[in-house]
């Protein structure tokens, strides 16, 4: 019997395309792929670190590996594993932690190894030692596909532990990228999600070279030109970084879709040089200006922290007012936690926690609002949606290419296929129903395309 794997991703995109590598690298050494639930001979569980819900939420997938198969190895990887991997070791269940630079070997590492008697053995480089880059693709287990064009990231966001767990910023060669694309096209994938830590920090070489090889208008300009994608979609972009020439380049393009998702992270100066971000809301709100003026039906997504050290009252409502005034689509909303070796941990001004949770709510609340505003001035139109495959209790979903996200009755033949449509009407759910698009719909689609 063929050895199994098991892989179970916490957090990003960027970590989904990783495990679709790794679980490429252990097919190629003869593991077959099951379900996370069944008995497997090796668990693979990639890891985020961004909040201290997703550390604990590992805990919790352990257990659910130990429950399918007590015998079963269970390797720990990611940003979690980076930054605590003699703690993760002490986890009951768990027998093998690597690093950033290990994790794309687990083959080597489990080759004789077996069940810890008490804790897992450790694996991990400093992370200045990770100063390659290893090109990854997640494939067939979404409609789309998450492509990884760059890793790392050189800012110092005071907040932020992923410079720690990730290393300095580098990226694939144009050359890789458009490679990858292409097998991604080869595969009958529709969408391909460009993904990376800081992707518009693209263009810095290997082994710590500051120089910019390429940047991202190049790397999106060649890609616009492959044949076969039929849709681009870009991931989180720093606002400083998403320049003029990438907006119109996105607004013409025939692949690249209109969605970009912004973080924000807090609408007061103040707060933001605390952060040591690199904008303030000027240049935000100019970035979302101009994205408006070239596509006024593009979807704009939002990240923003609450409870940063020293946000008062008054700098939270000044976030709260300049998020209600920007035609922005919906927010991604997180609520602070501290994090060791990070600025930010020292900082005096810590927010009470339910207060912090309080103003989370709030702007929750305000992206329902927003994502329903942005939602009926979308109705009547008629845009190609791509299906997804999953039968949800006889029902389909699919996104627009501006990310309006749809449904209808199960049709096996939909999958993965893209449909011209009519938006209809918004549903309590967060849906839009939809009609199949006329002839005449389809013609008025097509016009406004082209001229």
């Amino acid at each position: 019997m063929p050895k199994t794997a098991a892989y179970h991703t916490l957090g990003c995109k960027l970590n989904f395309a990783e495990t679709s590598t790794i679980a490429r690298n252990l097919s190629d050494a003869g593991f077959q792929k099951v379900n996370f639930d069944d008995a497997a001979d090796v668990y693979v569980i990639n890891t985020c670190s961004v909040t201290e819900n997703a550390d604990s939420e590992c805990k919790l997938v352990v257990r659910r590996a130990m429950k399918a198969n007590p015998d079963g190895l269970v390797v720990v990887v990611g940003c979690y594993a980076q930054l605590k991997p003699e703690e993760i070791s002490a986890i009951p269940g768990v027998d093998l932690v690597l690093g950033a630079r290990e994790k794309f070997n687990i083959a080597h590492f489990i080759d004789d190894l077996k069940k810890a008697e008490n804790l897992g053995t450790v694996h991990s480089c400093e992370i200045e030692q990770a100063d390659f880059f290893v090109g990854s693709y997640s494939i067939g287990d979404r409609t789309r596909a998450f492509l990884k064009v760059q890793d790392g990231c050189d800012y110092k966001c005071t907040y932020c532990t992923i410079p720690l767990a990730r290393g300095i910023s580098r990226s694939d060669t144009i050359e890789n990228v458009l490679k990858n694309a292409r097998e991604i096209s080869a595969k009958g994938i529709k969408e391909i999600v460009l993904t990376g830590v800081n992707i518009g920090d693209y263009g810095k070489g290997e082994f710590g070279n500051k120089k910019h090889e390429h940047t991202f208008l190049d790397l999106i300009s060649e890609l616009d030109k492959v044949e076969g994608i039929e849709r681009i979609r870009i991931s989180s972009i720093e606002p400083n970084l998403l320049k003029d020439e990438c907006i119109e380049l996105v607004a013409r393009s025939e692949r690249f879709v209109p969605h970009f998702h912004i973080p924000l992270q807090s609408g007061s100066d103040e707060i933001l040089k605390k952060m040591k971000r690199r904008y303030l809301t000027k240049l935000y709100r100019d970035r979302i200006a101009k994205i408006r003026e070239v596509m006024p039906d593009a979807c704009i997504g939002v990240d923003v922290i609450t409870g940063f050290p020293g946000e008062t009252e008054a700098h939270f409502l000044e976030t709260y007012h300049f998020l209600s005034s920007l035609p922005i689509s919906y927010l991604h909303c997180f609520t602070y936690s501290e994090r060791q070796n990070t600025e930010a941990v020292l900082m005096e001004g810590a927010v009470p926690i339910a207060e912090r949770k309080r103003r989370t709510k709030m702007l929750r609340i305000l992206s329902e609002k927003k994502r329903a505003e942005f939602y009926r001035t979308q109705m009547g139109n008629t845009l190609p949606v791509l299906w997804e495959h999953d039968n949800k209790h006889g029902t389909m979903y699919g996104f627009t290419e501006n990310y309006v996200r749809v449904k209808k009755p199960y049709n096996a033949d939909s999958a993965n296929n893209i449909e011209l449509v009519k938006l209809i009407s918004a549903e309590d759910d967060g849906t839009v129903a939809i009609e199949p698009a006329s002839s005449a719909d389809a013609f008025r689609s097509f016009l406004s395309r082209v001229i």
